[in-house]
């Protein structure tokens, strides 16, 4: 038994609108225990969709629609599909009820054009929608198949899917598993060099485990099929332990973690404070800090750098140095994160400094050189250099560098905890 996600529109192929109902969808198969291998944009065109309905039937048994239920000429998804099995449209009085009313609520008369939307292959049930006009259907024109319609509004279509779709699939009997995942994130090692080392895991059958990597970190995906959410923690917990282990602190946090709350929670936990400057990350650094809720409690500012003077004048870098080494480099980096640490009275000082692109790069600088400062509660200072120039675009660079700096004082922070 399985499923396949068709999603219609024109605009879905022409980019105009993010297709962010698939990526719903998917997650809310897995959480049943449902699988799907395929999912399918088509545009507004009969026969194109009858060509994808052809197929899909051939692969799976729950076809889940979305888009193509509104008023308007192109909307033909209801129409196209009864079309295909050989079976009439019906106008459903219920449907014309409910569009009326909703119409008079917002003190509006019902458009002829929204009939349309009451017209449903004969035998499909409504699948009602709460706070649009397009109801769906669920109809099962064989007895192997059973078809979903959706509106392409994601709102509705997540009411829809929430209160109707998903009891009425557990009624039918599926979904009694579910589909599992923790995703593990790791900052600092390759995906190659991660997948390495962890290569035996991947031969798991249950649960699972897959590497997938994207700005600058690598992440593992341990997905458990079982008969609740607890007995799919207990096959991946012992998988995950295995895996941090592997990894050391190579391994920062899991799920929706970031760096920064990683920063933050070690930061709280040992009573200290933090302060940056920036130059070629903007403030970025500092924004990803002030997204965490209570930041305030460790981060108590920075220092935007960005033209030497405001360097040397307010972080107190060494002009000369300037002028002997560059705005980029290591000296100026340890430089600025002392300077922002004894400004702002902080336990920690961190900095960036570096070339971001696309100009500003020569061959002994190349564009991605970065180099960034941490100034420690004992007043250690110490820099390090990264290389980002394989990454692909300015604003790519400024957001790696600000991760990277945030691991390397997560990474001293742990090992200073520990």
């Amino acid at each position: 038994m399985s499923a396949e996600i068709i999603c219609v529109g024109t605009e879905l192929l022409l980019g105009d609108i993010l297709n962010s109902n698939s990526q719903y969808l998917a997650q809310q198969l897995a959480q049943l225990g449902i699988p799907h291998y395929y999912q399918t944009v088509v545009g507004d065109n009969p026969e194109r969709l009858k060509q994808v309905i052809e197929i899909a039937i051939s692969r799976a048994q729950i076809l889940i629609f979305t888009g193509g239920l509104g008023p308007t000429p192109d909307d033909l998804t209801c129409e196209t599909i009864a079309d295909f099995f050989g079976v009439p449209l019906i106008e459903d009085p219920e449907i014309i009820e409910d569009i009326t009313e909703k119409f008079a609520q917002r003190g509006r008369v019902m458009s002829p054009t929204n009939r349309k939307q009451a017209l449903i292959p004969q035998g499909a049930d409504i699948l009602p929608n709460p706070t649009g006009t397009a109801p769906g259907i669920i109809w099962q024109p064989r007895p192997e198949i059973t078809i979903f319609t959706f509106p392409g509004v994601p709102s509705e279509m997540h009411r829809m899917w929430t209160d109707t779709a998903v009891p009425y699939l557990k009624n039918q009997g599926w979904g009694q598993e579910i589909i599992y995942s923790r995703s593990l994130r790791f900052w600092g090692i390759g995906e190659s060099a991660l997948a390495e080392k962890v290569a035996p895991y991947f031969n798991l059958p249950n649960p699972t485990v897959a590497p997938y990597a994207g700005k600058g970190e690598v992440r593992l995906r341990i997905s458990a099929k079982a008969d609740s959410e607890t007995a799919a923690e207990a096959l991946i917990s012992p998988v995950e332990k295995q895996l941090k282990d592997i990894a050391g602190l190579d391994y920062y946090g899991a799920d929706d973690q970031t760096l920064a709350a990683v920063v933050g929670n070690l930061l709280r936990l040992s009573g200290e404070t933090l302060s940056v400057a920036e130059s070629c990350t903007g403030g970025g650094l500092g924004q990803m800090l002030t997204d965490i809720s209570g930041s305030s409690d460790y981060f108590w500012g920075g220092v935007i750098s960005y033209d030497n003077s405001v360097k040397v004048g307010l972080l107190g870098v060494n002009p000369e140095d300037l002028d002997k080494f560059g705005a980029v480099s290591a000296t100026v980096a340890e430089q600025m994160a002392m300077g922002v640490k004894t400004r702002l009275s902080t336990s920690w000082g961190l900095s960036v400094t570096g070339i971001a692109g696309p100009s500003g790069g020569t061959e002994t600088k190349p564009v991605g050189l970065v180099y960034i400062g941490l100034a420690s509660p004992t007043n250690e200072v110490t820099s390090f250099e990264y290389r980002f120039g394989g990454m692909r675009g300015r604003s790519l660079i400024r957001y790696v560098s600000a991760n990277a700096a945030l691991d390397l004082l997560r990474r001293k922070l742990v090992v200073r905890n520990s």
